[in-house]
């Protein structure tokens, strides 16, 4: 950044600004005077034929002005005081520009990071179905199980409506002939003696004998299944209080972790707020501070500035 001449005292931004203006006037009208000077004029004399000589100037003369040098000296400081005035303008702008533009620095001061957020879901046991029912009952239960349901379901298939046993009752209770007929020669029928194995008691007491059987074991397999189903449903229970302590579990540190991420947050927001509030009024002050600077002249551009100084209005202090 290069030095500069901005102090408490001196000139204002418009003296300044005018100043500079007027000087680069001065120098232009300088440069004019300068300008198309040359070593020689020309002349030519005309007769115009009744006796009378008139004079035409070819090229203007114009030599250069006796004080050439105190000029060039004039023109010289007027630009360097130009230039000088033109530098620290800018130099006051860009300094008020970046006082503008100026951010509060936090320094080490971090927001908190956000909550960890504890999801019960990841940890949620997953309910079981009649599988695990059976596997919570011993050999020696899944064993008589598997027995009381074959003789359940074969004793069944032998005595239930349509079974063998069904026929068989069906048909004494028809009635059977003791003498059938058969035709082994053409027109002769032969008879046929029908002896019976069974009578309708005999099979009634079968059946009554099978059927307590049957009642019996599919009783027994009735409490199997509903032991199974009792354990899947109490486990499934137990795994529902287990899921909800740790919703409940989860809850809790969620909400302990966000209410200290809340007050921490909050103490930061206060931080960030005072430091900002410092900064803006120390960045106001600055700025003030800096649009009261005034260009302090060097005093080799002083005899220029006072040769002006002097031209402007007081509106201009």
């Amino acid at each position: 950044m290069r030095k500069n001449s901005l102090a408490k005292t001196g000139l204002s931004l418009s003296q300044a600004q005018s100043i500079s203006n007027l000087c680069n006037q001065r120098a232009l009208e300088i440069t004019a005077k300068l300008s198309g000077v040359n070593n020689y004029s020309k002349t030519v004399d005309v007769n115009n034929g009744i006796g009378t000589i008139k004079t035409h100037i070819i090229v203007v003369g114009k030599e250069l002005p006796k004080d050439v040098v105190d000029l060039l000296k004039e023109k010289a400081s007027l630009h360097a005081c130009q230039a000088f005035l033109v530098e620290n303008i800018k130099a006051k702008d860009n300094a008020l520009k970046l006082a503008k533009s100026e951010v509060a620095d936090l320094g080490d001061l971090e927001a908190p990071e956000r909550p960890k957020v504890y999801n019960p879901a990841i940890n949620q046991l997953p309910n079981v179905d009649e599988e695990f029912g059976w596997s919570q009952l011993s050999a020696s239960e899944l064993n008589e199980f598997l027995e009381a349901e074959a003789f359940a379901a074969h004793i069944g298939q032998f005595i239930h409506e349509g079974s063998p046993l069904d026929k068989l009752r069906k048909e004494l209770g028809k009635g059977i002939a003791p003498i059938d007929w058969m035709t082994i020669q053409d027109g002769v029928k032969t008879p046929v003696e029908v002896t019976t194995h069974h009578t309708s008691e005999q099979l009634l007491a079968v059946h009554e004998e099978l059927a307590k059987l049957h009642r019996e074991k599919e009783a027994r397999c009735n409490y199997f299944k509903a032991k199974v189903k009792n354990l899947t449903t109490a486990e499934n229970a137990r795994i529902a209080n287990v899921n909800a302590d740790a919703q409940a579990d989860a809850e809790n540190k969620n909400n302990i972790e966000q209410s200290n991420y809340d007050t921490a947050f909050k103490a930061y927001s206060e931080r960030v707020k005072s430091i900002r509030a410092e900064f803006e009024k120390n960045r106001q002050a600055n700025i003030k501070e800096i649009a009261a600077t005034r260009i302090e002249v060097d005093k080799r551009f002083q005899p220029v500035v006072d040769i002006f100084l002097k031209q402007l209005p007081d509106s201009q202090e």
